[in-house]
């Protein structure tokens, strides 16, 4: 096939900070190598939820096949073990075919748990010990929650926010059922080799640039009609408690539709809460191993110049000529 007369399967991934410009990149990439991409997004796997999402469209494409887009209804829970299973699914389709899989998107988690093969089924769900915990955090306060975790476990209490009760709970209930930490079983995870031969890009620009593109961004999805899709999302049953409308700009727009507070002020809070977020991203990016920057400044901002030198890196392991 492509292997080069290597053992391990080619993967590119083409990630980076929201808005920096990933999906043109990773289509013309794909392009170049013989290509399909992997969405790795939390939210464009959902259907009707385009605007918020900034969901590659039909045109962006250019003909390029994606994976998980458009795959599940707002109403279902899309988590990082679900990510991991189907995007297996589509790296064997992908190799068969002897094409180059490419990730791309902006979740890390989703990526790091398909790169490293991170294991999800060592414990089985606890339902009426995470019920018994969601109650507390109701009725006591999520703070309570996150201080019987930074008793057992105090890295995950200090990589988990407090707020984020889920993952506090699972956390809790990973530490019930074997008795060890799930930072500690998530760093020995993490130390496992891939088993692919991984090409892992971050791209990057500098900080006030992404600002910039991040508020240019959020004008365009008001232009385009942000809020009448989450008007549609809301008349098909869609509420805040789903895991689907706690995505940045539909929690914010919701809001707004509820009377939580003006158009104006929404769109500041979502502006502000996605440059937060596109922070995080670059702060877990680099943390992570086996990293490979691309930080546009470096190319003079010229993304043919990005492109030659990924294919130039990757040429060998695609089995592509130079």
């Amino acid at each position: 096939m492509h292997r080069s007369g290597k053992s391990k399967p080619p993967l590119i991934v083409l990630t980076g900070p929201t808005a920096v410009g990933k999906t043109a990149l990773s289509v013309q990439l794909a392009k170049k190598l013989g290509g399909e991409i992997i969405s790795a997004d939390s939210m464009q796997v959902y259907r009707h939820m385009d605007i918020g999402s900034a969901k590659v469209t039909r045109e962006e494409m250019d003909g390029v096949p994606h994976h998980l887009i458009d795959i599940l209804e707002p109403s279902e829970e899309f988590n990082v073990a679900l990510f991991q299973k189907l995007a297996r699914e589509a790296l064997e389709g992908i190799y068969a075919r002897g094409a180059v899989p490419i990730v791309a998107g902006g979740t890390g988690f989703y990526i790091q748990a398909l790169l490293y093969d991170i294991d999800f089924t060592e414990t089985n769900e606890d339902t009426s010990f995470r019920r018994e915990m969601e109650e507390k955090a109701r009725k006591e306060g999520p703070e309570v929650l996150h201080a019987m975790l930074r008793q057992v476990d105090p890295e995950s209490a200090e990589a988990i926010h407090a707020n984020n009760v889920k993952r506090v709970i699972r956390a809790l209930e990973f530490y019930r059922q074997t008795g060890t930490k799930i930072s500690a079983h998530n760093e020995a995870e993490r130390q496992k080799e891939s088993p692919y031969d991984s090409y892992y890009y971050v791209l990057t620009t500098d900080r006030p640039v992404l600002y910039e593109r991040i508020d240019r961004r959020v004008d365009q999805m008001m232009e385009q009609g942000l809020v009448e899709e989450v008007k549609r999302l809301r008349a098909m049953g869609c509420s805040r408690q789903m895991v689907s409308m706690q995505g940045l700009g539909y929690k914010e727009i919701l809001a707004y539709l509820e009377g939580e507070y003006s158009l104006e002020a929404a769109v500041y809070i979502l502006k502000r809460d996605t440059r937060h977020f596109a922070k995080r991203q670059l702060t877990w990016f680099k943390r992570e191993r086996e990293v490979r920057w691309l930080n546009l400044p470096d190319f003079d901002n010229d993304r043919e110049k990005i492109l030659a030198h990924i294919v130039q890196e990757t040429a060998q392991s695609c089995g592509k000529p130079m």
